[in-house]
């Protein structure tokens, strides 16, 4: 029987609802990963490590790699035991591990308990791609996943203020009870996605949704080997190895490359950066609903997903090379922003096509291609870093970057999935 005019908009009611508790928890995820960041020379003296970069190095790069490694396993568990229960254990589990990470009392235990961190983290998004994937048309995809991209932005952009704030604030009470404060920020960081995992229960076993969770129809084991001699598949996780390489040139090396080719002062450079994240906010925020706009409008598919991901990874890389030619600093990073948003703008089809393509097993399809572009991500800032290193040459970077978008472009101009990688459209997602 179908529902009724006050069934369906409570359902969509619901939708919207479920996806805001999404994009928060995307966003306290990332300001959760960055916890290290702001403090770490303290508990680099606090610890007592030989060398702060070396040491907050590696376990920085120990996060990244947990992180990557456990994106398949992560997303076949959330196919197995479905997005609500994964999204709610994941959320904890890395709760736990940032709270554990208060207790290190080395450079090993604080290297494990945040790689634990990293690990717990890595199905958190695979389950978010299968929840909105069952919940939402494929006419309202886009938009949901540019706001769950805009969340994690803005997860990104917060993280070190808030940090800093809060290490401030803590200054006092860290000295009255004798307890180092980054210890306490990352103890008081773990509380706030155990309440998300409580409110989450709460508003979805009380709303009317399309059962996210849903085991009717028998799971069948997946085809490792059909996914990986997958054209589209192969495509679709090139582009997200190289738009994530391109894109964590704004986290790593940016607020560097300013410094050294225009002469932006410490404080100036960080300004600068955050107005580019801007521009990736509002890409992130626009995209999204233009792409379902746009599949309303004409119907096709290809053109309001891989289309306007063509247009996006190239237009960015034709701004960064003209920023390249801009006479002030100023200019230069307005085209640089400029080039931001266009990459974010089409960069919401990533997840839209993986959700779409992924069918029954979108999870594990989402996470592999995110560990392909946690692998660009780990492997950019390293490769700039070597060819800075052999010539002495910050601009490289710029065309690097421009290079490395032009090349995603690609990957999407020839990405044409002809439906579900397993053929499964009819049995939900």
């Amino acid at each position: 029987m179908s529902s009724g005019p006050t069934d369906q908009a409570e359902i969509r009611s619901g939708r919207y609802q479920v996806l805001t508790l999404i994009c928060v928890s995307a966003a306290i995820a990332y300001i959760q990963r960055a916890a290290l960041s702001v403090p770490a020379a303290e508990i680099a003296r606090d610890l007592r490590f030989d060398d702060l970069a070396r040491d907050m190095g590696w376990i920085q790069s120990a996060w990244y790699f947990s992180y990557a490694m456990m994106q398949i396993p992560g997303g076949w568990f959330a196919d197995r035991v479905g997005s609500r229960r994964s999204l709610m254990i994941f959320c904890i589990a890395w709760s736990v591990a940032t709270f554990l990470s208060a207790f290190a009392s080395g450079f090993y235990s604080l290297l494990w308990m945040w790689s634990l961190m990293g690990a717990a983290q890595a199905g958190a998004f695979p389950s978010a791609a299968k929840a909105l994937g069952r919940i939402f048309p494929e006419t309202e995809r886009a938009r949901a996943t540019g706001l769950l991209a805009a969340g994690m932005t803005i997860g990104g952009a917060l993280a070190p203020i808030l940090a800093g704030l809060i290490l401030e604030a803590l200054s006092p009470w860290a000295i009255a009870i004798g307890v180092d404060r980054w210890r306490i920020l990352l103890a008081s960081y773990s509380l706030p996605g155990i309440a998300w995992t409580i409110f989450f229960l709460a508003v979805v076993s009380a709303r009317k949704l399309p059962d996210t969770d849903s085991h009717s129809a028998p799971r069948a084991p997946i085809q490792w080997s059909r996914m990986f001699r997958s054209m589209p598949m192969i495509l679709l996780c090139s582009q997200q190895f190289f738009r994530a390489a391109g894109m964590v040139f704004f986290m790593t090396w940016f607020p560097t490359f300013l410094q050294k080719t225009r002469d932006v002062s410490l404080l100036g450079s960080g300004v600068l950066t955050t107005v580019a994240g801007v521009g990736g906010v509002i890409g992130s925020l626009t995209g999204g609903f233009f792409s379902d706009w746009l599949l309303k409008k004409t119907g096709r598919p290809r053109l309001s997903r891989q289309g306007i991901a063509v247009f996006g990874m190239g237009a960015c890389s034709l701004l960064i090379i003209l920023s390249f030619f801009a006479q002030s600093v100023h200019q230069s990073v307005a085209l640089i922003s400029l080039g931001a948003f266009c990459a974010t703008f089409g960069g919401v089809s990533g997840y839209t096509v993986a959700i779409s393509f992924g069918g029954r097993h979108v999870a594990t399809v989402f996470s592999t291609m995110n560990m392909f572009g946690n692998i660009g991500a780990a492997l950019f800032p390293i490769t700039a870093g070597w060819l800075v290193a052999r010539t002495n040459n910050w601009n490289l970077i710029l065309f690097l970057f421009a290079g490395v978008m032009a090349i995603d472009a690609v990957c999407w101009a020839l990405m044409n999935p002809k439906g579900p990688l397993f053929g499964d459209e009819n049995e939900g997602s």
